[in-house]
């Protein structure tokens, strides 16, 4: 599992947000303006994953997300939280950035949001504020439904003295919002 730590140990917030910058200057600025307001598809979504804590896996999540209508630029508003199996609780909000891959049906997401963290029952990860930051790969359907498999990370960045991460792979489904 050391391999989905470093994926997602924030490297995957920093490349989304790399990708969204170059996607912002070369699609938006010389349009509408660089993080002008637009509307986008808006996004229900509803994933299950199994989470791992340093190495080993440690229970289950549900985590509901809403991605909004609304988008700055390229980078889309989202929030979203989460409960798992220990007893663990995450709730925050942030942006997501998605890219269309070979064709209009398969697309690569990004995102970096800030939250609460309660450990419950779980793991201690150093303090209240945890950040989560991810990558999706996905198919949307004609419909706009999109199933998506993704991996997230969580840790509080170093704010705090402990800074372990919290890692979940899941399958994601997102059903558009009309």
């Amino acid at each position: 599992m050391s391999d989905i730590a470093f994926v997602t140990d924030g490297t995957m917030a920093v490349v989304g947000l790399i990708a969204g910058l170059i996607d912002m200057s070369v699609n938006h600025c010389p349009h509408e303006g660089c993080l002008a307001k637009n509307d986008v598809p808006a996004y229900n979504s509803l994933a299950l994953g199994e989470t791992y804590f340093q190495d080993n896996a440690s229970g289950e999540e549900i985590y509901f997300r809403r991605d909004t209508g609304l988008a700055f630029g390229p980078f889309q508003n989202v929030w979203g939280l989460s409960a798992t199996t220990d007893g663990e609780f995450w709730i925050g909000a942030g942006h997501a950035y998605t890219m269309h891959l070979f064709n209009e049906r398969t697309f690569i997401q990004f995102h970096a949001m800030t939250g609460l963290y309660e450990n419950g029952g779980g793991h201690d990860l150093g303090g209240p504020i945890e950040f989560r930051s991810g990558i999706e790969l996905g198919y949307q359907a004609r419909n706009g439904t999109r199933i998506g498999l993704g991996v997230d990370h969580r840790s509080n960045s170093g704010i705090y003295s402990r800074n372990p991460g919290l890692e979940t792979v899941h399958l994601r489904v997102s059903i558009p919002i009309k």
